[in-house]
């Protein structure tokens, strides 16, 4: 398995430009080929009722007019496709976006065993569109983030989806965190984040009337968006430019076909078969996963290395009462302690006019586990016995005890947050939603930080390209993940 995914010269510094015309083009139909919303020379399901409604059930929302799919008004065409992604969500269908733009010609489908789409990661995450001055130097996430928001700006501009360019404080609030804040500043700066400044106690309180602290980092470049209504605006565009996306199709099997008598076009051409839980089938030349929580299962069952493991890890929100918001004018987060995994609880607006705080990081039972007691014998199983989770347990043995106990006591939390903001009490908080993070995990405990992709060996091997580990912020960079993407599928399929 490739241990950490190969960046492609110059895939980044394209990433702007990945699409001739840059987003003004991509959303054009393709050269001499206009688009066909409701009939077409793509190939799709025979069973219209897997298709997508999701996007016809956004548009509706937004006063848009709705695209029926290809497979509704043309039931008698085939399922076969030159490439299948499998996984709706952000990254999936950005991705999806990607090639058929790049290549036009080509049958295209997405796979989505819910049935809507982007419901996940995509639906449970905080929103933010991140400025990337946490990341690495030089890792793809740092390269990626910074990129991709800058895609994610444009590309909501360009299709007028809206989003608030909102900003974020990084604040120390003991003097002991200000070499940490420092120190990140200057990660931020090689990162190349736009706008950054250091800022003392005064300067804090002109941003946040109601935050105490010593000093921050001022990120005027971190806003917030809906990234479900980005992510079903790519569908829309992948669908406008001729491809499908089937629903309710959950994969079960990837194996190549088996010669049949016959000896049929369909089974020279398309030799992977993709099935799903009811027996039904697609056909194809090439895949790309990009199933998130599943990325591991999805990997080992089409014969490929299913390491890196995913853990999930359910984070927890909480509400600020409405009439407490005005306590809140942009994101405010802590200073990170680079000894724990994540970032910590902090605030962030909602482009609704509400205020999450969270969240938290505990252990989920259950890979969709969205409700304290959701739980599948089958994941906590698979937890247990092949990922290296009882090492991280013991390696951050107090930091997942104080978690815990913040999910179960609202007045720890509070304690927390009145570090930042003393005026808020326990009465000013509601319980709100949560959201399950696919954090991959090696086998010696170790957190996989940067993305991770792979193929496998054999005929199989050569013909799928399993996107295994899209850490967060993969929402804001799934713009510019997906123009890399779409140069390795061009490379290693030869399209």
């Amino acid at each position: 398995m490739v241990p950490a995914l190969r960046y492609l010269s110059g895939a980044c510094r394209r990433a702007r430009g990945g699409f001739p015309g840059g987003f003004s083009a991509a959303c054009r139909p393709a050269q001499g080929r206009p688009w066909q919303l409701c009939q077409g020379g793509r190939r799709a399901s025979t069973r219209p009722e897997t298709v997508l409604k999701s996007v016809s059930s956004w548009q509706a929302l937004h006063g848009v007019a709705p695209v029926r799919s290809s497979a509704v008004a043309n039931q008698s065409l085939h399922n076969s496709f030159d490439v299948v992604i499998i996984g709706g969500g952000i990254v999936g269908l950005a991705s999806a976006r990607a090639l058929i733009l790049r290549h036009p010609a080509l049958s295209i489908g997405v796979l989505e065993k819910e049935k809507d789409l982007a419901v996940h990661q995509t639906g449970h995450n905080s929103g933010v569109i991140h400025s990337g001055i946490y990341y690495k130097p030089e890792s793809l996430k740092a390269k990626l983030c910074v990129q991709g928001a800058a895609l994610i700006y444009e590309y909501c501009n360009q299709k007028g989806i809206s989003y608030k360019q909102c900003g974020k404080l990084i604040v120390a609030v003991e003097q002991e965190e200000i070499p940490r804040l420092q120190a990140l500043y200057e990660r931020g700066l090689q990162n190349g984040v736009q706008g950054l400044r250091l800022i003392q106690q005064e300067d804090i309180k002109k941003k946040e009337p109601y935050c105490r602290g010593l000093m921050a980092i001022d990120c005027p470049y971190t806003g917030i968006v809906d990234y479900r209504q980005v992510a079903l605006s790519f569908a829309q565009d992948f669908q406008e430019a001729g491809g499908f996306v089937l629903t309710n199709f959950e994969v079960k099997d990837i194996e190549m076909a088996k010669e049949g008598p016959s000896g049929s076009k369909d089974e020279t051409k398309y030799p992977i078969v993709i099935r799903n839980t009811k027996g039904e089938e697609v056909q194809c030349q090439y895949v790309v996963t990009c199933a998130g929580l599943y990325s591991d299962r999805i990997s080992e069952l089409s014969g490929c290395n299913p390491d890196p493991r995913i853990v999930p890890f359910r984070g927890d929100y909480l509400l600020l009462k409405p009439e407490k918001c005005y306590l809140v004018k942009g994101n405010i987060y802590p200073v990170p302690d680079s000894r724990f995994p994540f970032l910590g609880v902090h605030f962030t607006p909602r482009m609704d006019g509400s205020i999450w705080l969270g969240p938290n990081a505990v252990l989920a039972f259950k890979r969709e586990g969205y409700k304290p007691f959701d739980f599948s014998a089958r994941d906590v199983m698979d937890v247990i016995m092949k990922s290296g989770l009882i090492k991280l347990v013991f390696q951050n043995f107090s930091y997942g005890v104080n978690e815990m106990y913040k999910a179960c006591f609202l007045s720890a939390t509070v304690k927390h947050l009145q570090k930042f903001i003393p005026e808020i009490t326990v009465s000013d908080i509601l319980r709100g939603p949560a959201g399950v993070r696919a954090q991959a995990l090696d086998r010696d405990g170790n957190l996989v930080e940067d993305f991770v992709f792979d193929g496998g060996v054999g005929d199989i091997g050569n013909r799928i390209l399993h996107v295994r580990n899209a850490p967060s912020p993969a929402a804001t960079s799934s713009l510019a993940i997906s123009v890399m993407i779409a140069d390795e599928v061009q490379q290693k399929f030869k399209l």
